[in-house]
């Protein structure tokens, strides 16, 4: 090959090795002299290229490698930092876990409610937001799960407060009605060291005098409204359920479910074992109603009739009183057409029928059977008795003096068919009330008054 012809040949091939140096030097410099080519002695073809120190930026290469590795550095110290919040964050979902485990037991369970777990429970939602906003603003994100774990936080304390909220307000009434109690039972503890009951015994003439009313509390609705209803014990408890108490309660006189207490502790707590709801074509009407042998017995609504309820097996049995009216019903309370009690001496019901004139007929009945086995009719108008009751046999019932005053003013024994005018005056915490019943287990006397478990002890004229 020709010398002239293999100089070109030669560049050509050594373009692609000289293009990154190449791509320094201007287009316009590549012919002027900074690049040249000769042959040399041996007969090689030599090129030489003239590079100007100041065209190749070693200085911002070397700057730029050194910002490469810094931030390498910081790309690892960041992915280490993430590492280390992921396992600090799976600690936090789990710290809130168990906080929304505290929350619901303390909102399942009222009666365990304690100031000091509010405050804790306060103290590390406080840490958990701490932390979640330090991971935040580490990670500099605006991430919804953020979002998502604040709008919980917040939720979470605002349970807390109304927790604990609640608490502050049921605990305060319950302070007012101790309050009352301790300073009735001061008042009371003379007078009720003069009244011993005889349980089971009716060598006696009858009543002669109640104690002063003994305030328990506020319904277990903690609502004055709920002025309908009744309270009381099991007049023939079975066995085991001795200290068993009932209750239902109810804005209006229509009747709808009953609570069951295994003792008195519990019915303070307003922590029922059992709620019985009638069910559709069952509802009941009035507020006298009695447990009996662990049969709960009231005033059916439709048809018009006595109902009963086996509080263990949850089954219902109704009988009609064909004279019972609809149109007579005490003074303080309308619907109340058929008044159940119960004594030493059985279970009863009074009512008051058209051919009594609006008088009330005591009724009693049969416990095996269901049935009315006798009637006795009595000389007093029902719309002109407050409430009645029975003790050992004989009806007693009762009217208004005043606001503050109630008065047992007649009394029939069924016994010996004779009745008697009275006037045993005892105080009432409230003007009216829909419930008033004895129970011969204890010897005193129930009454629902205006929302309040009310109770009176009865002392009996032995001479």
């Amino acid at each position: 090959m020709k010398r002239d012809t293999m100089l070109p040949a030669l560049l050509l091939l050594l373009l692609p090795a000289l293009s990154p140096v190449l791509a320094w030097i201007p287009v316009e410099d590549w012919e002027s002299g900074n690049v040249t080519a000769s042959v040399s002695e041996s007969g090689q073809c030599v090129c030489h290229v003239f590079l100007p120190d100041t065209t190749f930026p070693a200085d911002r290469v070397e700057h730029m490698q050194e910002v490469t590795k810094d931030l390498m550095l910081e790309v690892e110290i960041q992915m280490n930092k993430i590492v280390g919040f992921e396992a600090k964050l799976e600690v936090y979902l789990q710290d809130l876990t168990e906080l929304t485990i505290r929350v619901n037991i303390l909102e399942s369970s009222p009666d365990k409610y304690i100031k000091l777990d509010f405050e804790l429970l306060r103290i590390e939602l406080r840490e958990f937001e701490a932390l979640v906003s330090q991971l935040k603003n580490s990670l500099n994100s605006s991430s919804p799960i953020f979002d998502s774990l604040y709008t919980e936080i917040h939720n979470m304390s605002l349970i807390v407060n109304q927790l604990e909220s609640y608490d502050e307000s049921n605990l305060a009434v319950f302070r007012i009605e101790l309050a009352k109690l301790q300073k009735k039972l001061e008042d009371c503890q003379t007078e009720q060291e003069l009244i011993s009951p005889d349980i089971g015994n009716c060598n006696h003439t009858g009543i002669l005098a109640l104690s002063k009313p003994m305030v328990l509390q506020l319904n277990a609705q903690l609502s004055p409204g709920y002025i309908y209803g009744g309270w009381g014990k099991d007049s023939k408890p079975l066995r085991g359920s001795e200290s068993m108490y009932f209750y239902g309660a109810y804005s209006s006189p229509s009747i709808s479910d009953f609570y069951l207490y295994s003792n008195y502790d519990k019915l303070i707590l307003r922590s029922a074992f059992k709620n019985h709801r009638t069910p559709s074509g069952w509802a009941g009407l009035g507020s006298n109603f009695a447990v009996r042998s662990n049969s709960l017995y009231y005033q059916r609504n439709s048809p018009l009739s006595m109902a009963k309820l086996n509080l263990t097996s949850s089954t219902y049995d109704y009988r009609v009183i064909s004279a019972a009216s609809s149109k007579f019903s005490y003074s303080y309370s309308a619907s109340q057409f058929l008044d159940f009690a119960a004594d030493e001496n059985g279970l009863w019901v009074m009512y008051a029928s058209e051919a009594s004139k609006g008088k009330i007929v005591i009724a009693k009945i049969d416990e095996k059977s269901f049935g009315v086995e006798d009637e006795w009719n009595t000389d007093v108008y029902k719309e002109m008795v407050g409430n009645s009751f029975m003790a050992c046999g004989v009806m007693y019932a009762t009217r208004s003096v005043d606001v503050a005053t109630e008065e047992i003013y007649y009394a029939f024994d069924t016994k010996t068919k004779e009745e008697k005018h009275l006037s045993i005056q005892f105080q009432k915490f409230q003007d009216k009330y829909t419930n008033l019943d004895y129970n011969p287990t204890d010897q005193k006397l129930y009454m629902y008054n205006n929302g309040y478990y009310v109770s009176y002890n009865v002392k009996f004229d032995k001479e």
